[in-house]
């Protein structure tokens, strides 16, 4: 018997009966088809905004500052082997009203433990990178140490979450990607006509040698973000269909929406960094505020310096929505993940007991770390590589089991993009297991 066979909770009825999009908007015109997809999305920008932190603002733009554009159709590729993966959170969840973890409990409890082990992990190092990258920003504004700044910026992100919830969340952070999309639109745009910043007899490195494979694998893996983001995915789409009624098509087109817009944005800061930066003799800083004086610069070298500290604003609230959603994801997957296993409700109350846990041990790796952000980031980056290869794995045995209906599963596509995607994550893991044995 499979999972459509079972006994369905009211959820999964709810997801099911909106399966099908009714005749009204089949046969609608494009602006009111368009205005239906429209009205689900949020939990596939939350994945965006989460994506467009570190991966983005730090690793596309430092590829681009590097090596100008000779990884720019990594960034693609990645991106794109990687889309199995994440898309089995919107799959999973809008065919079963079930979020992901719930899948992983019913293909076994080892399952579920496995990635809570491994979750809880990538929770607090990945909160302590995008902590310490807001806080980073934050120095442009507040003359105080990164240490002081990064617990300021964890307790404003409880505040957002603890008292406006989800709904909030949701709110911001469309406001906050689309300031950030335009503003950095504009700078390359601007960029494209902006004087040449190479300096005479510059020959550009190529990304392909051996002593860069720690960065090519540190850039790959926060790209487009840490697959276990699809889970945050799957959770964000139950809780957004608790105030509206989400079909199929509409959680799938949030999911495609979102990872599109991070996939080109990936591209577009690198172009920025390979513009702007790219044969000037200048690199960046490991210090973190050192780093997001550099970061601003980009923008008003060719926005203009009056631009310089609106552009700082757009840039800390997107790293700050980051920072939240992160927290907010991790904690949410986290909470749910252990009360499934000791196999007790999950509550609101534990859920920011979770939230004041991930932030407080987040703040312990900031302080070790002492300001220190590319290398801080670049540890967290790896780590999450090493470990996206089991993510991938639950997420496609998932997605290709008999818990699903046949209908449900990947296709044949699918599973050959999946096939692809799973040997370039296993070669390069080994690869860097073999880089770092013989460094």
């Amino acid at each position: 018997m499979n999972l459509m066979d079972k006994p369905q909770t009211e959820s999964q009825v709810k997801y099911q009966q909106n399966s099908p999009l009714n005749s009204s908007i089949n046969t609608g015109t494009l602006l009111s088809r368009s205005r239906y997809l429209l009205s689900a999305v949020g939990p596939g920008l939350l994945m965006a905004a989460a994506a467009i932190g570190a991966s983005h603002l730090v690793a596309s733009t430092r590829a681009g500052a590097e090596f100008g554009w000779q990884l720019a159709w990594l960034i693609l590729a990645v991106n794109l082997l990687k889309y199995p993966f994440f898309a089995a959170g919107a799959r999973y969840t809008a065919s079963t009203g079930e979020s992901l973890l719930h899948g992983y409990q019913k293909q076994g409890k080892g399952y579920l433990l496995l990635f809570t082990c491994l979750n809880t992990i990538a929770a607090i190092a990945s909160t302590a990178g995008v902590a310490m990258l807001t806080a980073a920003m934050l120095t442009l504004f507040i003359p105080l140490s990164i240490d002081v700044l990064a617990l300021i910026v964890l307790l404003s992100s409880l505040a957002v979450l603890i008292l406006g919830h989800y709904a909030l969340l949701d709110k911001l952070t469309k406001v906050i990607m689309l300031c950030l999309t335009l503003s950095t639109l504009a700078a390359v745009a601007l960029a494209f006509n902006a004087s040449p910043v190479v300096q005479p007899g510059f020959i550009s490195q190529s990304p392909w040698q051996w002593g860069y494979i720690g960065f090519l694998v540190a850039m790959m893996g926060w790209m487009p973000a840490p697959i276990e983001v699809s889970a945050w995915n799957s959770i964000w789409l139950l809780e957004k269909s608790k105030t509206q009624q989400i079909s199929k098509q509409q959680a799938i087109f949030d999911f495609n929406f979102g990872y599109l817009t991070t996939a080109i944005l990936a591209v577009i800061f690198l172009a920025l960094g390979a513009l702007v930066m790219h044969g000037s003799g200048e690199h960046f800083s490991a210090s973190g505020a050192t780093f997001a004086s550099q970061l601003i610069d980009l923008y008003s070298q060719v926005l203009g310096d009056s631009s310089r500290y609106l552009i700082g604003a757009v840039a800390l609230l997107c790293i700050f929505s980051t920072t939240v959603t992160v927290i907010d994801g991790y904690s949410r997957t986290l909470n749910l993940g252990w009360h499934l296993i000791t196999q007790k409700n999950a509550t609101e109350k534990g859920l920011t007991f979770v939230m004041l846990i991930v932030s407080a041990l987040g703040l312990a790796i900031v302080l070790f770390f002492k300001g220190a952000l590319l290398p801080l980031l670049e540890f967290v980056m790896i780590l999450a590589f090493m470990t996206t290869v089991i993510f991938a794995w639950l997420n496609y045995k998932l997605m290709t089991s008999e818990a699903l209906a046949e209908s449900d599963r990947y296709g044949w596509k699918m599973k050959l993009l999946s096939m692809l995607g799973m040997t370039y994550l296993i070669g390069f893991a080994l690869l860097f297991i073999y880089w770092m044995m013989t460094k």
